[in-house]
């Protein structure tokens, strides 16, 4: 049996923090993915995926992420329970996040952050002839 999920898209607003009794740092988020095939009127529905994020990482995510962010994720789907205050037993089914990836510049980041540009879906795509490599400048690198 595998339980694996791969991710792609961009977060719905900033991460939210917690951290148990324990002392482990835990980070909630809901990313927004965009469906492959289009519907009836020509349009991509959106998928919102709740995930959660546990450790260092989470942390690491919360500090270089914004409401925005282009992401790629990896990690496993988890069914947790729990009653509520009425009494009623309730489901929630999200991914348990193991790796991430930053799929935009800092720079973008930074100026998402900062207010002064909108998720459009294309802040970092530019066109390129077709058989033309793109250029790619070093500061765009997350390494």
């Amino acid at each position: 049996m595998l339980n694996s999920v791969s991710l792609t898209g961009r977060l719905t607003k900033e991460p939210e923090v917690f951290r148990t009794a324990n002392e482990l740092d835990i980070v909630r988020f809901t990313l927004a993915v965009n469906r492959v095939f289009k519907n009836k009127t020509g349009q991509r529905e959106t998928d919102f995926i709740e995930c959660v994020i546990f450790g260092k990482r989470a942390l690491t995510f919360a500090g270089s992420t914004t409401k925005g962010s282009l992401l790629g994720i990896s990690g496993r789907l988890s069914n947790n329970h729990f009653e509520n205050k009425q009494g009623e037993q309730v489901w929630r089914t999200a991914v348990v996040v193991d790796n991430f990836a930053w799929l935009e510049s800092r720079a973008t980041t930074e100026s998402r952050r900062a207010g002064t540009l909108q998720a459009t879906g294309t802040d970092d795509i530019m066109p390129v002839e077709e058989g033309t490599p793109p250029q790619v400048a070093t500061d765009d690198l997350p390494f």
